[in-house]
Parts: structure tokens; C-alpha cells; sequence
């Protein structure tokens, strides 16, 4: 039987679900008061955990140190730049058949995975070359 999910929690996942792109908590309650949706940071960050609990929702770190969401299923990886924080999205999946040997051999169920280089992007490396 699926778990029922609270009314915030369906919430922020239909804001994960309308776009492409990652939020952090601190824009999911930005967008909640674009919507007048009176939802406070600390009930956002709840949803958020249970719904990562859940499989449901994925997240990683910024350089800067802030967490990003998105659902499970967008399946992202990126090349992260250290000096500008900029972050290009991957655009295949190098990992996916280990994932897959991974639930079969070791009896264990996968929700998501992420994968990040971390380097610098081509205008930092000629700004440093400049420099």
C-alpha cells in the first residue's frame, strides 16, 4: 500500500514536477508565495526530507553549499565549475548498467544516484590562462 503524502508534501512535488530545472528550499517557498501558498522554510525542508526518504525527490550540493532538489526520476548529472559555481547537465548516463548490477548483486534498491565532475568551465579556464 503507497504512502499517503501530506498536502505540502504534494505541493512542493508538483513544483518539481512542472519544471525542468533544481530548487532549493529557499525558492520552493519563493514560488509558494508567487502562488499565495502560505507554506513556511521549515515545512519545505520536512516535505523535502521525507520525499528524498521516499525515493521521490533527489538532491545535491551547489559549491556554494546549497542543496538543490528535483524529482528522482529527472536522472541528472553534471560538470561542475569550482570558480563560478556554473553547473552543465550531463547529457547521458555513464553509470546506469552499474546501478543496475548494483540492486541485483547487492539486494539493494536504488531510488537515484548522482554523478558530478567538479573543475573549472572553459570562460574560467581562459580567464585563469588571461590572468
Amino acid at each position: 500500500m503507497p504512502e499517503k503524502l501530506t498536502p505540502h508534501q504534494r505541493r512542493v512535488l508538483e513544483v518539481l514536477f512542472s519544471t525542468p530545472q533544481e530548487f532549493s528550499a529557499q525558492d520552493l517557498h519563493q514560488e509558494f508565495k508567487k502562488q499565495q501558498q502560505r507554506v513556511g522554510l521549515a515545512t519545505i525542508y520536512r516535505a523535502l526530507k521525507v520525499l528524498q526518504q521516499r525515493g521521490k525527490v533527489q538532491t545535491r550540493s551547489l559549491p556554494n553549499g546549497e542543496a538543490v532538489y528535483s524529482i528522482a526520476s529527472a536522472h541528472r548529472h553534471h560538470l561542475t565549475c569550482v570558480n563560478c559555481g556554473r553547473s552543465m547537465p550531463l547529457m547521458n548516463c555513464p553509470v546506469h548498467e552499474l546501478e543496475q548490477e548494483l540492486s541485483q548483486t547487492q539486494k539493494f534498491q536504488v531510488f537515484y544516484h548522482t554523478l558530478e565532475f567538479f573543475g573549472l568551465c572553459q570562460n574560467c579556464v581562459e580567464v585563469e590562462i588571461l590572468a
